[in-house]
C-alpha cells in the first residue's frame, strides 16, 4: 500500500476544502457535544459519507450531510455504547488493557462505517466485512494504516481547534485506503455469456 500517496491525497483535499471542512467538523463535535454523544455515532457515519463522496465525485461537503444517515441511528448507538463500556471497564482494571481494547476495536472495525454507508450493510457483516478486509493482503499495511489514523486522531484531539482540521485529515486519509481496499477485493464484474455461436 502506498502510504505517501494516501497521505498527500488527504493533505490536498483538506487544504482544497477546508472552509467547508471546518464548518462540518465544528457543526459534528458540537452536535455530539450538546446531545451527550447520544448524536456522534450517526453523524459519524453521515460525516464519513459527506467526505467519501467529496472523495469520489469531488462534491464539497454540506452540514446537511451529517444527518443523512439517520436510519443507522440505533444500531451504531448500541454500538457505541458497547465499545464505551468495554473500553471503561479495560481502563479502570488498568491503563493497558483499556488501550488494548480500543486498539482491538479499531483493528477489527476501522471500516465499519465506511461499509455500512457505502455498501449499505448491516452492522454485524459490516464488523466481518471490515475485520476481513484488515486481514486481507499484507496485515504490516493494515497495522500502519490503524497507527496512522489513531496518531492523526489524537494529536487532533490534544488541541480543540486541532480537531478541526485533524479529523477530516485523518477521516480522509481512512477512506482514501478504503477505497483501494474494496476495488481490490471487489471480484470484477463478469458478462454472462452469449448465445452459442452456429
Amino acid at each position: 500500500m502506498n502510504f505517501k500517496r494516501h497521505i498527500e491525497s488527504a493533505w490536498n483535499l483538506t487544504l482544497g476544502n477546508i472552509v467547508s471542512l471546518i464548518l462540518i467538523t465544528l457543526v459534528l463535535v458540537a452536535v455530539s457535544a450538546l446531545s451527550l454523544g447520544i448524536l456522534a455515532p450517526v453523524t459519524s457515519a453521515g460525516y464519513t459519507y459527506s467526505l467519501l463522496q467529496l472523495i469520489r465525485n469531488g462534491r464539497e461537503p454540506k452540514v446537511q450531510d451529517l444527518f443523512s444517515q439517520m436510519n443507522l441511528f440505533l444500531p451504531l448507538l448500541g454500538f457505541g455504547i458497547a465499545i464505551f463500556l468495554a473500553s471503561c471497564i479495560g481502563f479502570m482494571l488498568l491503563f493497558l488493557p483499556g488501550l488494548l481494547i480500543v486498539a482491538a476495536v479499531t483493528f477489527c472495525c476501522i471500516y465499519v462505517i465506511p461499509l455500512m454507508t457505502d455498501k449499505k450493510m448491516g452492522l454485524v457483516d459490516a464488523i466481518k466485512e471490515s475485520y476481513a478486509m484488515g486481514k486481507r493482503g499484507a496485515i504490516v499495511d493494515h497495522v500502519i494504516v490503524v497507527i496512522i489514523f489513531m496518531a492523526i486522531t489524537m494529536i487532533g484531539g490534544m488541541v480543540f481547534i486541532g480537531v478541526l482540521f485533524t479529523q477530516p485529515l485523518a477521516t480522509l486519509f481512512l477512506l482514501s485506503t478504503y477505497e483501494e481496499k474494496i476495488k481490490v477485493t471487489t471480484p470484477p464484474a463478469t458478462t454472462p455469456p452469449g448465445p452459442p455461436q452456429p
